[in-house]
């Protein structure tokens, strides 16, 4: 593809309409995260669904979006982003239908998968219309921050919206509320968004794209299985390896490479390396903390979707605030300095959360999830932004790409590292909790073995007669032993990352424009 008029800044008329209909995308993208993550439990329940297969519903959205969110952005560069913003359009609205319809927990996962590619199209286009709209990357770091508070605006109001859905209508009709915002911007792209390309020649890179969907898919898979049947299981070895040659593959093919899907000279920039290590550190922790926390309402503090939805939106909500004002504070204040207290605070909130229990008041919860939120508001959009502007202006796609790829990678193995993880701990725990609530051998042995073989959700479809409440007591501090374990894990993963947002990210760190 050579260079054409599309390939110019978007003149001033066109700009506003850009820049509205990137924020339009990426809300439409993560909507579905968290209306999904506290509808969990009704589905788990209707469904019969086990705790890795509730993983599962998570990752069928996220591992599309790591897995094809590179060649998405390669497909804007040569076909328009405009054509690839309105397919993800499509495929968001096809995948919300599908699950609507679904009558078993694969359908949900085809469902979702649909609407994770759909996604996979929509994050770098919107993120490639804004540099195409911005090339002044000094500019950019407002409309960027404006971006990263829409995508914080679609995790707020999910579960605000998604609680009542629930309640009075059903777990399916959650699935509704990403169409009308899909269809509207679909209509308003046609004739307001301008198309454009990169400015220079690209080519899609297959073999880079088969060797990345391996390698991420064959990652999670292996880490969701070593949580249900423990790390030495063949399938979890197979995976594992699998893996890492995948890996090993697709980083010879991209040296290789004539036109590489990702091209393996970004990151011979320190801020672009810091800042994708960090983007995939920061939803690794918050999207499995988003899974344990919603399974947490459910199964320990027996709260229905809306009043878990607010709890969500306690924190969502403060990450959306802070998000735009970020972006303006990066003339201000360095980026290490924004996105390492951002990290910190996210940091000593989860470490805070380690006293919570079942009888939690809404208060003490909330203080600490507005603290996690604003911590995460600090750290999106300057994470973007100074990824973005650490490199060429001809790069700035690839990057936004890249570094959204390695976000999602970490979303995919969030719910699966703490989901295994939350299993472990309370499996472990569970017999002695049982032991201490007086529950006897027989019954202990029943719940026990429900638990091994389907995770916690199974003891929900048991008959536990009169010992109902003491079993369900037990479960519930199990639960809490295993939620204990994946908030230290968070914290000292969040803790290290802002330590080294903080040394190895320097002002103007061989950035380039």
């Amino acid at each position: 593809m050579t260079t054409t008029s599309t390939t110019l800044p978007a003149p001033p008329e066109h700009r506003t309409a850009t820049i509205v209909m990137a924020c339009l995308g990426v809300f439409v993208a993560y909507l579905p995260i968290t209306s999904v993550a506290v509808s969990l439990p009704a589905i788990g329940n209707a469904l019969g669904a086990s705790t890795a297969q509730l993983s599962w519903v998570q990752d069928a959205f996220v591992l599309p979006m790591a897995a094809f969110i590179l060649t998405a952005g390669v497909f804007g560069d040569v076909h328009g982003r405009r054509k690839v913003y309105l397919t993800g359009l499509v495929l968001s609205t096809l995948g919300a239908v599908v699950a609507l319809s679904a009558q078993s927990i694969e359908f949900v996962w085809v469902g979702q998968a649909l609407a994770g590619t759909g996604a996979a199209a929509l994050l770098p286009t919107t993120l490639a219309l804004i540099s195409h709209a911005v090339p002044d990357f000094r500019e950019r770091g407002k409309f960027i921050g404006i971006w990263a508070s829409s995508l914080m605006l679609a995790l707020t109001v999910g579960p605000l919206i998604a609680g009542p859905v629930a309640e009075n209508m059903g777990w399916r009709f959650i699935y509704v509320l990403p169409i009308p915002f899909a269809v509207a911007a679909f209509a308003i792209a046609l004739t307001a968004l301008p198309e454009s390309r990169a400015p220079h020649t690209r080519r899609l890179d297959w073999p880079g794209q088969v060797t990345a969907a391996v390698a991420v898919t064959a990652l999670v898979f292996g880490v969701i299985e070593a949580g249900v049947n423990g790390p030495g299981d063949p399938r979890v070895i197979t995976a594992l390896i699998i893996a890492v040659l995948s890996g090993a593959a697709f980083v010879a093919v991209e040296r290789r490479s004539d036109s590489p899907m990702l091209d393996l000279a970004l990151f011979r920039s320190r801020a672009f390396t810091v800042t994708t290590l960090i983007a995939m550190i920061s939803f690794l922790s918050l999207i499995g903390f988003i899974f344990v926390l919603s399974m947490y309402f459910g199964m320990v503090q027996q709260l229905g979707t809306i009043e878990a939805g607010w709890r969500l939106a306690l924190m969502n909500g403060a990450s959306m605030i802070v998000g735009a004002l970020a972006g303006k504070m990066m003339h201000q204040v360095q980026a290490r300095f924004l996105i390492g207290g951002g990290l910190a605070a996210v940091a000593a909130a989860q470490f805070a959360l380690l006293t919570i229990d079942a009888g939690t008041s809404f208060a003490a919860i909330g203080w600490r999830l507005v603290v996690l939120g604003l911590g995460m508001g600090f750290v999106m959009a300057p994470m973007t932004a100074t990824a973005v502007s650490a490199v060429p202006y001809r790069l700035a796609g690839m990057a936004a790409a890249g570094n959204n790829a390695f976000r999602q990678v970490g979303g995919a193995l969030g719910p699966a590292v703490l989901g295994a993880l939350l299993t472990a701990g309370a499996v472990d725990s569970l017999p002695g909790q049982l032991a201490d609530a007086g529950v006897d051998g027989e019954m202990r042995e029943r719940v026990v073995d429900a638990v091994d073989g389907q995770g916690l959700g199974a003891v929900t479809g048991l008959d536990l007669g009169a010992d109902t409440p003491t079993v369900m007591n037990a479960v519930g501090d199990a639960f809490l032993d295993g939620m204990q374990l994946c908030l230290i894990f968070s914290g000292i993963l969040t803790a290290a990352a802002a330590v080294l947002c903080l040394v190895m990210l320097k002002p103007g760190a061989d950035a380039s424009h």
